[in-house]
């Protein structure tokens, strides 16, 4: 009997990772073609997927710096609209061996994959999503984006099988 219940705990354990990984259909495939340093230094957050990590923070900044043994330093900052203090993180970040893949860390040994799933073409935008589709992020080189570059974004998040619906825009104090 002990032994049916624990095949039976086991096949529905199978079944439901089977199913998860079936439901998610997002696209996030990096861009074919990128050139990290053309990528280093800031970008203002548009708009994002709300996480616990950055919720209620406003006019958030990620800052990327090629160090000299190859790594990349990654710093982000926002202020917290209700109490107006600056938060502020910093990790690391490594080129990824497919393009436009990095893994960051933000936590001692621990790396999530950082997906530049699309990019302007002079690298004035970026769309990037994390290693599931809960994580997604419109990133710009300035603090407001024309409309039209922004709904272009919107739509290539779309094709991909992201919600646009569910993503939170950035007050940049602008």
């Amino acid at each position: 009997m002990k032994i049916a219940i624990v095949l039976l705990a086991a096949a529905l354990l199978v079944i439901g990772v089977v199913y998860g990984r079936a439901a998610d259909r997002t696209d996030r495939t990096p861009v074919p073609s990128f050139d990290l340093a053309r990528y280093m230094g800031t970008w203002y957050e548009i708009a994002r997927y709300d996480h616990p990590f950055e919720r209620g923070l406003a006019g958030v900044q990620a800052r990327y710096e090629l160090r000299p043994d190859g790594r990349i330093g990654v710093f982000n900052s926002g202020t917290d609209y209700r109490s107006g203090r600056c938060k502020r993180a910093r990790g690391k970040a490594c080129a990824g061996q497919v393009p436009g893949r990095l893994r960051v860390s933000f936590f001692w040994v621990f790396y999530s994959n950082y997906n530049v799933m699309e990019l302007g073409g002079d690298y004035d935008w970026a769309l990037v999503g994390g290693g599931s589709a809960k994580y997604l992020w419109v990133l710009s080189r300035t603090p407001t984006l024309p409309a039209h570059t922004l709904n272009r974004i919107l739509r290539l998040a779309e094709r991909r099988g992201y919600r646009t619906d569910r993503l939170l825009f950035v007050d940049q104090g602008q």
